[in-house]
């Protein structure tokens, strides 16, 4: 791992630093966790730690271990693109839970990434890799598929670009196969995927759009592999979304804006 302890950088980039060593999968870390992730000093990483102790951005554990604080979660709240989101989502995602007793989940785009905001889970339903507050590859799973499908051709090419790495057996990597399949999520909005992220699970997405016409997020069902007919689970999902969307603010005579088909730019659009 690169050393970040270089000179000329500022406190508050450090602090950030710290702060961002805490993940989902990662959220109590002890102050030998805090030096080895960020790879700075551990007298600074000490000393960083005492300053968001006192300003209520980290909590201390009964066994000396560190983790987010009540403040920072309270300033984590203000945040546009979640709790707004999630509190008009939330009665339409408990519906289409009843409705199907399947996982429904909502996903928002960050970088190269699918963010699972929030997620309804049936007991007996398909075990999955992702949780709230987990990352999905945008490529192989249904609401990476619909967020990089409405991200903007900058963001598709930069993604076909990369390396695609299969996660399973039948996970598209075909950067080819895989803009065919974004062009077809752009011009209906939804998106369907088999087994790509997880084996035995399958899924159907759908996209939020905001009062701007901007794709904000997407809300996805997933179900175990052969137990649904997922072509009788997009109507529904695409109907939450739609609700979801029109709560937001969105009218429909606006369209969908700051979206490019996803063609090769040499192409033109359709």
């Amino acid at each position: 791992m690169p050393r970040t302890n270089e000179p000329g950088r500022s406190v508050s980039s450090r602090l950030l630093q710290v702060l961002f060593a805490f993940r989902p999968e990662n959220s109590v870390l002890s102050l030998a966790d805090l030096t080895r992730r960020t790879a700075l000093p551990h007298a600074t990483v000490h000393r960083l730690v005492q300053e968001l102790l006192a300003a209520g951005a980290l909590d201390r554990t009964v066994d000396g271990k560190f983790t987010i604080g009540l403040r920072l979660w309270e300033l984590g709240t203000l945040a546009p693109l979640s709790v707004p989101l999630r509190t008009v989502a939330l009665p339409f995602m408990e519906d289409l839970h009843e409705a199907l007793h399947q996982h429904v989940q909502l996903a928002v785009l960050d970088g190269h990434e699918a963010v699972v905001v929030e997620r309804f889970s049936a007991r007996n339903a398909v075990g999955l890799a992702s949780h709230v507050g987990g990352r999905l590859p945008l490529h192989t799973s249904a609401v990476g598929k619909v967020l990089l499908a409405h991200g903007g051709r900058q963001l598709i090419e930069e993604v076909l670009a990369a390396e695609l790495p299969r996660l399973t057996p039948r996970t598209v990597t075909d950067p080819a196969q895989l803009r065919a399949e974004l062009t077809a999520c752009w011009r209906s909005g939804t998106a369907t995927v088999h087994e790509e992220t997880t084996e035995e699970a399958d899924s159907v997405a759908a996209r939020i759009v905001d009062a701007q016409g901007r794709v904000v997020a997407a809300l996805s069902v997933v179900v175990r592999s052969g137990s649904l007919d997922l072509t009788t689970v997009v109507a529904p999902v695409l109907a939450s979304a739609f609700s979801i969307s029109r709560r937001l603010g969105w009218n429909p005579g606006i369209g969908v804006r700051d979206a490019d088909l996803p063609l090769p730019a040499s192409r033109p659009n359709i």
